[in-house]
């Protein structure tokens, strides 16, 4: 144990020791104390720095020529994460972070794209995550890259209020949404996903036992790709009836916040729908095959098992 000796040669702390980030949220400071600094830099930032600014030409690296003869179908950016604006079903505008892959194809004889003007497209866009801000995407890559094909592909939560179903107790819930979108030339081709959290009860459970069934959470995950207008422009599909036609094929839809009532709603709900994961692709396959607008899809369920060490899945694809 220490000794009241130990401590005797060392020095209280005086203000100017005291930690940074404790001074600068005291109230008593100002933002003209010269001890606070406004905005740290690196020292190359500084007033000192090294002139590095230079007013002869820059030769274009990207842009030299390439001789091996390959052509490159996609170079780009990935991973770019950007606050964007989403509309819920019910038209309300939710503020988002979205996840982006942007890219172009690379001729034979070119050596690369421009990496950096994927970034200035997002940040000069107003983010609008629609269909038609998609194709707007898409045509600025094209032109401002010079490239014949672009590629998109965008993820992002959307999300929105609900009401539990006795005490209309409200909540949000989040709904994975997704687009992705090509251009080569004039033909634009476009993809809307959704990935839709559920409930599923066992019909097998529920009728080999006396009483009570298991069921699980689910993810169904819709890709659908719309036909085309007069004027070659994807039709768009709301994204509240590609949820609608997941959670209907369900046993039950999940629901952020839940009361004892409620609780014994969705409980006797989904006890009242069972269905098997292959139940649920079927179902959604069968509503989707209905639209019109509808050009093509894939569907498909994981049910998170809960009596099981393994999860269970099914899926399927369609096109006119």
């Amino acid at each position: 144990m220490y000794k009241e000796s130990d401590l005797a040669s060392v020095p209280e702390r005086t203000e100017a020791q005291a930690p940074f980030s404790r001074r600068v949220l005291d109230s008593s400071d100002s933002a003209a104390d010269p001890r606070l600094p406004e905005d740290p830099k690196r020292r190359s930032e500084g007033p000192e720095r090294p002139d590095k600014i230079t007013s002869a030409p820059i030769e274009d690296v990207q842009g030299r020529g390439d001789t091996r003869g390959i052509r490159l179908e996609c170079a780009g950016v990935t991973d770019v994460r950007y606050p964007a604006m989403a509309v819920d079903p019910g038209g309300t505008p939710r503020p988002t972070i979205v996840n982006l892959e942007m890219s172009v194809s690379v001729p034979a004889e070119s050596k690369g794209t421009h990496m950096s003007r994927f970034i200035e497209i997002v940040q000069n866009d107003e983010r609008a995550l629609n269909p038609e801000g998609m194709v707007r995407i898409l045509k600025t890559m094209q032109s401002r890259l010079k490239a014949n094909e672009a590629r998109l592909a965008v993820d992002f939560p959307m999300f929105m209020e609900r009401e539990a179903p006795v005490t209309k107790s409200k909540g949000m819930i989040d709904i994975g949404c997704g687009f992705v979108g090509t251009i080569e030339g004039e033909t634009i081709d476009l993809v809307q996903k959704v990935v839709v959290t559920v409930t599923s009860l066992c019909p097998c459970s529920k009728e080999i036992s006396e009483y009570g069934a298991h069921n699980q959470r689910g993810a169904l995950t819709l890709e659908v790709k719309t036909r085309k207008d007069a004027d070659g422009q994807p039709i768009t599909m709301p994204t509240g009836e590609l949820i609608f036609a997941a959670e209907e094929s369900a046993s039950c839809r999940i629901y952020p916040v839940l009361k004892r009532p409620d609780e014994r709603w969705i409980t006797m709900e989904a006890y009242e729908n069972p269905v098997f994961v292959e139940d649920m692709v079927r179902g959604v396959a069968e509503r989707l095959m209905q639209d019109d607008r509808i050009e093509s899809f894939k569907v498909h369920a994981r049910n998170f098992e809960s009596i099981h060490g393994h999860d269970a899945f099914a899926s399927t694809s369609w096109s006119r």
